[in-house]
């Protein structure tokens, strides 16, 4: 089997969204994949102001951002595409605005009916909701594209918006948020007036508070066991109450970010390899805290896996969905049942 993909992902840092178009292969159990071409669309102010504020919302204001989202979404693909080859689907990961899976809740803003009609092509969106139905965390959805795409590495670790991890264990593949990452940093860096803090050059400048470091470790999260997974309210709720009532700079308080998310990784490895991608592998500072505190191999690849692993996983998802194909393990994220996440709307059947 030959197919072409258009993978999309929005993270919680808001820095864009990544629009990756993919070739998949099969022979036999093996997968063969190439991103052919790829892109980060940077979210205009205008857009980042709307995404933050989307779950101050009434109903219907909610519902008409969601449909505007998704025909905004539908343009940037087309627009993409243009004098390319024209892929089968696009498999649409929205951008996450509620996530509380222990009230079966979440929501990806982005209507997928608006990017299908939109952009003329088969969509497949909405990847989450079912998997929460079936009583599982909705996240990490990678693991399934993590043991197909890359069976070379002993793990596979994001570090984006949260930093999250996928490896095998006792014949299952296991995987679920770590910590907060770029989230956070961004956020610091903002009230410095930068967008995010390059090679850890703020975080580098400040001394790490003990104090405060303690209490980040000692956020209950970390001690419950997997599966398990994080968004925005965590952080609401938990780490900005501790980073306000700290009294210390900003600088020190990245600092001691920086430090308590080197640790909490270096937690979860024992030895082996292990692939690391997303915006936070490319701060210098933080994957040299990272090896700092461990003996596995932390492998960067190319600047392109880098940047679109995402946005290819996702593109994979929704091939597995429109060929009724398993993509999400319950192993991974909790559901009662392994099962197929995604809503299909097809055009053109």
């Amino acid at each position: 089997m030959n197919i072409l993909a258009v993978g999309t992902m929005s993270g919680t840092s808001l820095d864009g969204i990544d629009i990756a178009l993919c070739r998949f292969s099969e022979n036999g159990n093996n997968w063969s994949w190439d991103i052919i071409d790829a892109q980060t669309v940077t979210y205009q102010s205008e857009w980042i102001g709307k995404l933050r504020e989307a779950h101050l919302l009434k109903a219907q204001e909610f519902l008409l951002l969601h449909n505007e989202y998704g025909c905004y979404t539908g343009q940037l693909i087309s627009d993409f595409l243009l004098s390319k080859e024209i892929p089968q689907l696009i498999a649409c990961h929205g951008h996450t605005i509620f996530h509380q899976p222990d009230k079966k809740f979440t929501f990806q803003l982005g209507n997928g009916a608006n990017v299908a009609a939109t952009a003329g092509i088969t969509t497949v969106s909405d990847f989450r909701s079912l998997d929460v139905a079936l009583g599982g965390q909705g996240a990490p959805l990678v693991p399934v594209g993590d043991q197909l795409l890359f069976p070379e590495f002993d793990y596979c670790l994001n570090i984006g918006g949260f930093a999250n991890i996928s490896f095998g264990k006792n014949g299952n593949r296991v995987a679920y948020d770590i910590c907060p990452a770029n989230i956070i940093l961004n956020a610091l860096s903002q009230q410095m007036g930068y967008t995010y803090d390059q090679d850890g050059q703020l975080g580098s400048s400040g001394t790490v508070n003990e104090r405060l470091l303690q209490k980040l470790n000692n956020l209950d999260y970390y001690y419950l066991q997997y599966p398990k997974s994080l968004g925005r309210e965590w952080i609401d709720n938990k780490i900005i109450p501790l980073l306000l009532g700290s009294g210390i700079s900003i600088v020190d308080q990245a600092a001691t970010i920086y430090e308590h998310i080197a640790f909490q990784i270096s937690r979860v490895f024992d030895t082996g390899k292990v692939l690391t991608t997303g915006g936070g592998s490319k701060n210098r500072f933080l994957i040299d805290k990272l090896r700092h505190k461990t003996s596995c191999q932390i492998y960067l690849p190319d600047e392109k896996l880098i940047d679109f692993k995402e946005a290819l996983i996702f593109a994979f998802l929704g091939v597995l969905a429109f060929r009724n194909s398993i993509n999400v393990r319950s192993s991974a994220t909790g559901a009662l049942q392994d099962h197929i996440g995604g809503i299909i709307y097809h055009i053109g059947i």
